[in-house]
This record gives C-alpha cells, structure tokens and sequence, in this order.
C-alpha cells in the first residue's frame, strides 16, 4: 500500500488561463488606436484631415522621417483603411479614407485636450488655425460655426432626420453670395448638410455637400485663402468685405 503523501508536501496544479475572448460584439478599437498612437503617423492623419491629397513626400516632411520609414507608416495606415493612395505617374498620393475617420480624428483630438483647451488655443501659434481653417473639405474654426449658425438663424437650414435640409430661403440667400445652391436642393436623397463638432469651438460648424461647394466657392472667389503647408486658410480682404455678416465671430 502506497503512503499518501503529506498535503503541505504537494504542489498545487495550475490552471491554465482562459483563451482570450474575440467579443465579436465590441468595437475591436486596439489596432486603429495603436496606429493613430505613433508619432509619426499622428501628424500624417492630422496634415491631412484638410481633405486634400498629399504626397508621400510631403507627408514625411510633415511627420520629420525618411522616405522609407514614411512609406512603411503610410502601407500600414492604408491597410487599416484611414487612408486611400491615389497612384499619379511616378507619384502616390493620400487622404483621408472618407469623412467617418474624418470626425472620428477631430473626436480623438477634442478628448485629447480636454483639460488644456483653452490654454492650448490661446496660444499665438493656434490662433491662426482657431480662426479658419479646412476640416475635410469644408470650413472650420470660428467662421465655420459662425457660417452654420447664420444659416440657421436665418431659416436657411432646418433639422431634417439626417441633418439639415436647404430651404428656399437658404437658396435665395446663398445666391446673393453667388452661390447656386439650387443643383443640391434637387437631390433630397443625397444629404445636403449636418453638423460636425468642432474641434477648436466646441460647437458644431456645417459639413455635407453645401459646406464643401461653399468653401470651394470662399477659395474661387478669392475670399479665403489656403496656405501652403497648414490646414489653416486666411481671410482675404475682398472676403472680409463680402463675407463680414456671415463670418463675424459667434
């Protein structure tokens, strides 16, 4: 008969842990923050949240790396689908994939400086970027608000379910501007505008088609003004004249 052996004696057994779980039902955030989380990348997605393209180039010019580590950064953003390559000769080009990365970036920003907004924007280097700038294609900053809620007060925009609806109003007074608005309230399918929160204002400034034919038509006009390098744009003096009523500060 085999002795038992003294319990102290014995050592105990190891369960082995548990397989992680996929939890299919959460939003699998891990891969698109580790991306977002790398300097170099950080300031890639931020060059471009203006909504135009930008070389490989220039985009490693703005993140301070060679040409080969940006391109290495620039596969990886593509692959995880923030960004889309547009291949130009011997060129590529980038943007940003389309408009939910957009806001999902300018959310991740507005929570990144939550506790130090005001100090931050009242730095003289922001200021410039706080008065105007381009937000994906449309205007942002303290005339873009200043933009939306003009058009509301005016009744030129209405809640609709997805947004905002153009009123007939709005097409008149747009038209003043020079402006033809008529071609997007013909098409109600198609959103027109909703609002996107500012990431400087903290409010929402006018996004959607009509934000983005307005802008184009600030620039044509030569009453904004890109300039080169910075999603910031300048407000020209002919723009000041034209635009006074529409831009001034909310």
């Amino acid at each position: 008969m085999q002795p038992t052996p003294h319990t102290s004696s014995m050592t105990p057994t190891r369960r082995a842990a548990p397989p992680p779980s996929d939890a299919p039902h959460e939003p699998r955030l891990a891969r698109v923050a580790a991306l977002v989380a790398e300097p170099s990348r950080a300031r890639m997605l931020a060059f471009l949240l203006s909504g135009e393209y930008a070389s490989a180039g220039e985009l490693a010019r703005t993140a301070s790396v060679g040409a080969a580590t940006a391109s290495a950064h620039l596969v990886k953003l593509v692959d995880a689908g923030l960004l889309v390559c547009e291949p130009r000769g011997r060129h590529r080009y980038f943007r940003i994939a389309d408009a939910d990365v957009a806001h999902a970036l300018e959310a991740l920003a507005m929570v990144a400086e939550r506790s130090s907004h005001d100090r931050t924007w009242s730095a003289p280097a922001r200021l410039r970027l706080r008065e105007a700038r381009c937000c994906y294609g449309h205007l942002a900053g303290r005339h873009g608000v200043a933009l939306l809620e003009r058009l509301l007060a005016q009744g030129g925009l209405v809640a609709a379910a997805d947004g905002y609806a153009l009123t007939a109003d709005g097409v008149a007074a747009l038209a003043r501007l020079g402006f033809d608005a008529t071609a997007l309230r013909a098409r109600p399918s198609q959103r027109i505008a909703y609002p996107c929160l500012d990431w400087s204002e903290r409010r929402d400034h006018l996004a959607g088609r009509l934000a983005s034919g307005l802008l184009a038509h600030f620039i044509e006009r030569g009453w904004l003004r890109r300039i080169a390098g910075e999603r910031a744009l300048e407000l020209t003096p002919p723009g000041r004249a034209a635009l006074a009523p529409w831009l001034a500060a909310g």
